[in-house]
């Protein structure tokens, strides 16, 4: 069974469309965040340890996928901000966005369904274009980079096996999510006790 699955995994990956596939899927996740694409470049980045793919290709088509998106999702908010003005991600994304600016964008996009709630958000405030094409590059070329070199290393310990090579490099994906996600409860837990009555202060990461 394992063969058949592997066998199936290896037959995409030499796939002349693979790149199409990658670029798409990181497109559909920046405004649509149940679409598996870091979970499709770190499989792709694994492959590459074995020679299945190219890595750089696989970094470049997921980097402007995710690039394209996030536009596209900032245009979405743009165009319906008042709607999602009260939301709580968005009040979120929103004072991280007072606070940081443009950086938090970088931030978010390691964050489930952070990323989404930030580039709507910056469409809703109307954020300027050229502001968050500037930051968004950066968090869709680091991105790229992290997932791709993930799957890359994780396919590199176990040559002979891809798919505890997946299993490494997603475990490490997820165990930074878990980082981040600790971070900001933290953070959270320590400006609620410092503020005055135990009421919530600014939580922005």
């Amino acid at each position: 069974m394992s063969h058949a699955i592997l066998n199936m995994v290896q037959q995409a990956m030499s796939s002349p469309w693979l790149y199409v596939a990658l670029f798409a899927l990181a497109l559909l996740d920046g405004f649509f965040p149940i679409v598996p694409a870091e979970t499709s470049v770190i499989t792709a980045g694994v492959f590459a340890a074995t020679g299945e793919t190219n890595l750089a290709l696989v970094i470049v088509v997921a980097a402007l996928g995710a690039f394209a998106g996030d536009h596209i999702s900032y245009l979405i908010g743009n165009k319906t901000g008042r709607r999602l003005r009260d939301k709580k991600a968005f009040v979120w994304a929103r004072n991280a966005l007072a606070e940081r600016g443009g950086l938090v964008l970088v931030v978010a996009r390691y964050i489930p369904g952070g990323r989404t709630a930030t580039t709507l958000t910056m469409g809703a405030v109307r954020h300027p274009l050229r502001s968050f094409t500037f930051f968004d590059a950066i968090a869709a070329i680091s991105w790229g980079v992290y997932s791709g070199l993930i799957g890359f290393f994780g396919g590199m310990a176990f040559e002979n096996d891809p798919i505890k090579g997946l299993l490494l490099g997603l475990g490490i994906a997820l165990s930074v999510t878990a980082i981040v996600e600790i971070v900001r409860w933290v953070r959270k837990r320590r400006a609620i006790q410092a503020s005055p009555e135990g009421l919530p202060a600014d939580t922005s990461v």
